[in-house]
């Protein structure tokens, strides 16, 4: 993990998905880095998160959102307009994990600013695979926004 984070790496996962949400947690819990993540199973209550309303107002802010695409109430793709529209959380990375592999899914991804996109894997050991890809490239190899000094 960089040096400059010293803490676990806060994620918030968009998901309402429950095996998905199984999979990636169990994924993350054997990478390598201490990591805390944060469910939203909607759009709406993923803003809410973000937006730290209500019950939310000490939730950690993300170092990076994995989001899906296809959710209930607002999908991935207002959401993640939402985020980049946002001064504060523009800069936080936003990978979009989904099933879908349809090209105008990933063209109206990287269209709205995704910093990634990554089809679901289908098994644990695929899923550990993905995490460790971006542990690698997230928190290894990148400098984030949050470790830039002034």
């Amino acid at each position: 993990m960089s040096d400059a984070i010293n803490r676990p790496v806060e994620i918030l996962l968009v998901e309402d998905n429950e095996g998905d949400v199984f999979l990636t947690k169990k994924a993350f819990r054997k990478a390598k880095f201490a990591n805390n993540i944060h469910v939203a199973a909607d759009g709406e209550v993923a803003l809410e998160m973000l937006f730290k309303k209500e019950r939310y107002v000490d939730l950690a802010t993300p170092d990076i959102i994995l989001l899906d695409i296809n959710l209930p109430k607002k999908d991935g793709k207002q959401v993640l307009k939402e985020i980049k529209e946002n001064e504060s959380l523009r800069r936080t990375p936003v990978v979009i994990l989904t099933s879908s592999k349809a090209d105008k899914d990933i063209f109206e991804s990287y269209d709205l600013q995704a910093s990634g996109y990554i089809v679901k894997p289908v098994n644990l050991e695929n899923f550990c695979e993905v995490a460790l890809a971006i542990e690698d490239f997230w928190f290894k190899t990148v400098i984030l926004p949050n470790e830039c000094k002034g």
